[in-house]
């Protein structure tokens, strides 16, 4: 069984582990290190069968060594999967379930016989698809951490 937490706390150790190279790699070529932190990030993946993918929205951000990997992570379990295992009401019930009353969650990406859940969140959102997860926030919070554990176990790796 593949858990979230387990997955980011392994990339989290290697980036760690890495980081003086990386920063260095990063003081020449801010692309090559946007690569190099990717395939890092991917290499950490295939371990668990899935692409584990980190994304830059803000190009500023790839100066930020100590944010890899602790914000807007894509995983991708099976990008052709196109409907959930479990029922998409159940995925919303837990999000405000385990995330809190504060959150919203939608139906979302409803189009050629797909969905998909946005869970909107106090720092960003969470698209939650059948086949993949997308976070585009910070993932620090343990919630977030016990909310996507949930979905690995229940909707991903079922």
């Amino acid at each position: 069984m593949v858990l979230f937490s387990d997955l980011i706390k392994e990339l989290r150790s290697n980036i760690l582990a890495n980081s003086k190279n990386l920063q260095r790699i990063l003081n020449r070529s801010p692309n090559t290190a946007y690569q190099k932190v990717n395939e890092l990030a991917s290499f950490i993946g295939s371990h668990y069968n899935l692409s584990l993918q980190l994304h830059f929205p803000n190009s500023k951000k790839i100066s930020d060594i100590d944010s890899y990997g602790t914000e807007n992570i894509g995983i991708v379990i099976d990008k052709f999967r196109r409907t959930f295992p479990i029922p998409r009401e159940e995925i919303k019930q837990m999000a405000i379930k385990v995330l809190g009353n504060n959150v919203q969650a939608h139906d979302a990406y409803m189009y050629e016989g797909k969905e998909g859940v946005k869970i909107i969140v106090e720092n960003g959102r969470i698209e939650v698809l059948p086949g993949s997860i997308h976070l585009w926030c910070k993932v620090d919070d343990e919630k977030l951490k016990n909310y996507v554990d949930w979905l690995m176990q229940n909707v991903y790796f079922r």
